[in-house]
């Protein structure tokens, strides 16, 4: 039995909250099962030097998670950015620029900070979820200034876990879960249908390419219950 009593093809009770006291332009909190993630989206009137004269916008991100965010303390993160937070605010980036038009964006950058508050798996997944929802309540703001002819936001973007657990196939992962997943696969999909990015690996044995499609067609149903809640939460797009 899973944890919440949920069927294999159910994800974990998700909740986004987009009414939060923060100076930030988007802000989105996200409670996914027992994890919670903080996102927030920065926008500055300003671009990476390789964007520059360009015209072009840019989106990035960055990650970390609070020293009690997991069962044990983990050191504070200050100047150092360990590989495995690296890797992952590389990922939400990645995604969230899948859903951007930067010509119109302009050249300016959002900043997505993703913090996670408590930790029980998916925090990845959390964070681009929250973190598409921040974007979009950021990118309004500057449509509702006049800084952007339209928005820059062309599609939605979500995101979830799929893996194989004890030789069953399981949708959005917890901890339990994915810490004993002989693979685990992460899937980011636009708001119709296409696919963004798949990352995941077979720790555990193999993975056999039937086995790989089934764990894509449980991603994109996961998908499917994941979008309405970040569009609800985001209400009548203009």
């Amino acid at each position: 039995m899973r944890a919440e009593g949920r069927a294999a093809d159910r994800v974990r009770p998700l909740r986004l909250e987009t009414e939060l006291q923060s100076w930030a332009e988007g802000a989105a909190l996200v409670r996914w099962g027992q994890t919670t993630v903080l996102c927030t989206a920065t926008v500055e009137e300003r671009v990476p030097p390789h964007r520059r004269g360009s015209h072009l916008g840019w989106v990035t991100a960055e990650y970390g998670m609070l020293p009690r965010a997991t069962l044990e303390r983990n050191p504070r993160e200050r100047a150092r950015v360990d590989g495995r937070a690296q890797e992952i605010q590389r990922l939400v980036a990645r995604s969230l620029r899948g859903g951007v038009d930067m010509a119109l964006l302009g050249e300016r950058t959002v900043i997505v900070d993703c913090d996670v508050i408590h930790a029980d798996g998916g925090t990845r997944t959390a964070s681009i979820n929250g973190g598409f929802v921040a974007l979009e309540l950021a990118c309004r703001r500057l449509l509702e200034a006049g800084m952007v002819a339209r928005s820059p936001v062309q599609r939605g973007i979500s995101a979830v876990s799929v893996g194989l657990v004890d030789g069953e196939l399981l949708l959005d992962l917890d901890y339990a879960e994915d810490s004993r997943a002989d693979t685990d696969l992460n899937l980011v999909m636009s708001s119709g249908g296409e696919i963004i990015e798949i990352q995941g690996t077979a720790e555990g044995r193999p993975l056999a390419q039937e086995q790989l499609g089934q764990l894509l067609e449980l991603g994109r149903l996961g998908i499917e219950q994941i979008w309405p809640i970040q569009s609800e939460a985001l209400g009548a797009r203009p």
